[in-house]
């Protein structure tokens, strides 16, 4: 039993009935030739997409489902589809029980494994190319990795993804990314192509005999001194992906920004990360007052208030009723959290007094964003033209330019006598010349001297 997704179902096989396998499941059960290699993508509306195709996900019966109808278990507690879809789809012999094809008046029994073959629609990303910077005989790859295709195949994402694209179009048998970037951050990713290779790269980075250095577009005039940043960070919900300067419970934390350029509103930074934390660079610069313009959770005042996080500043509790409502401001540095119960099944997932606000805060507005996103479907499936023809399920609106990236890019990789770099992306290009004034030296192992502010470019 593989990992379980959104619809509680156990997903098996990883992609073995997607595009690339030899065979596809029809809608009315029948077998077609899928599509293989250079077939499986397509560019379309300024967007790469994968065809779509049939994946198997299952997961043995709920003590709720027990002595239920399999059409009543998918109408009720997957209601992502319609329930004309459920019935057709058991119909058609895509929602199975045990293996085998039966009615909508089935009944669940206990121990039941219950699959469904679902239509799979993954969102499209850029159609900026997944590039293969270097390759060598010892067998490390370095990849410059496009903002919106995450590393691993993850959620909605599998073929649109940076190992498959590189095994199914680039021709390599495995893959084994060594490091980690965000889906919506670009550039450089240290890939093994055999665990060995991948093993030494990860105690590299884990010891720091690899330097990472990143450039990124932020909000506001950036102090044109180096200014480093030691706040400590600690996952506060590993589930919304949010992390936080915490000065108690934080692990300890270092990175260096040095001001590249700017234009009145927003500046290109260097950014240097002595140690690896989730979202460090994007925490210290909000945590500085000078978050990354375009992250939508670091920069975002529906959760942070109008402080955005600067110092450590939290939103204030609405005191009429207590709620998330926003309101005036009152910083309040996490200095001193006082630890509460366990809220989840990690460790990371530990909450607090001190926390809990704007937790909720970030669950709100994550499931405002989910809403908005279900109200797009019903809005494109209203007339039937955005309906898929084969699962009749509302096809996914594309992603808005916003939605594909945050300006943040892994620039350059270096240790004893070697680096790999990429080029700036066309939202620094103006500073591209000026980065080699500050770049880490490995030779000393520091920032070279900083340069005296020079006048903008004006290219932002």
């Amino acid at each position: 039993m593989g990992q379980t997704n959104k619809h509680g179902l156990a997903e098996e096989g990883g992609a073995s009935e997607g595009p690339a396998a030899k065979s596809a499941r029809t809608a009315g059960g029948a077998e077609e030739a899928a599509a293989t290699g250079s077939e499986l993508y397509y560019e379309e509306g300024g967007l790469q997409r994968v065809r779509p195709y049939f994946h198997k996900y299952a997961a043995h019966a709920k003590g709720r489902w027990v002595g239920r109808t399999v059409f009543d278990v998918f109408s009720r507690e997957f209601r992502d589809r319609s329930t004309g879809y459920y019935e057709a789809a058991i119909e058609r012999g895509l929602i199975e029980i045990n293996g085998k094809r039966v009615t909508k008046d089935a009944v669940v029994q206990n121990n039941d494994l219950i699959t469904h073959h679902i239509h799979r629609h993954e969102p499209p990303v850029t159609t900026q190319s997944v590039r293969v910077v270097t390759e060598t005989a010892e067998g490390l790859l370095v990849v410059d990795k496009p903002a919106s295709i995450p590393v691993h195949p993850s959620g909605r994402y599998n073929y649109n993804s940076v190992t498959q694209i590189l095994e199914t179009t680039h021709g390599f048998k495995k893959v084994f990314p060594a490091n980690r970037l965000d889906r919506l951050t670009s550039g450089l990713l240290l890939v093994g192509l055999n665990a060995a290779v991948a093993r030494r790269l990860e105690q590299g980075l884990r010891h720091h005999r690899i330097q990472k250095e990143y450039v990124c577009k932020v909000a506001g005039n950036f102090p044109r001194e180096r200014v480093v940043c030691d706040e400590p960070i600690r996952v506060v919900a590993h589930k919304l992906g949010l992390n936080c300067v915490d000065r108690a419970l934080g692990k300890p934390s270092l990175t260096e920004f040095q001001w590249l350029c700017d234009d009145g509103a927003q500046s290109i930074v260097y950014c240097r990360p002595k140690t690896g934390r989730t979202h460090q660079i994007r925490v210290h610069l909000q945590y500085l007052g000078y978050p990354i313009a375009n992250d939508p959770l670091y920069h975002n005042a529906e959760v942070w208030g109008r402080q955005m996080g600067k110092g450590g500043a939290l939103p204030a509790v609405a005191e009429a009723d207590g709620s998330s409502a926003a309101g005036p401001d009152k910083p309040s540095a996490p200095a001193e959290p006082r630890p509460t119960k366990m809220v989840g099944k990690r460790d990371d997932d530990k909450c607090n007094e001190t926390w809990r606000h704007l937790v909720a805060r970030m669950a709100e507005w994550k499931d405002k964003q989910n809403q908005e996103e279900h109200d797009r479907y019903a809005a494109a499936a209203t007339d039937g033209s955005g309906v898929c023809g084969v699962c009749e399920c509302p096809m996914m609106p594309d992603p808005t330019p916003d939605e594909l990236c945050i300006w943040l890019h892994a620039w350059r990789y270096s240790g004893r006598g070697w680096s790999h770099e990429t080029e700036f992306p066309a939202w620094a290009q103006g500073a591209a010349a000026l980065v080699d004034a500050v770049k880490y030296r490995p030779e000393d192992g520091s920032l070279s001297p900083s340069p005296s502010p020079s006048p903008s470019p004006g290219s932002n």
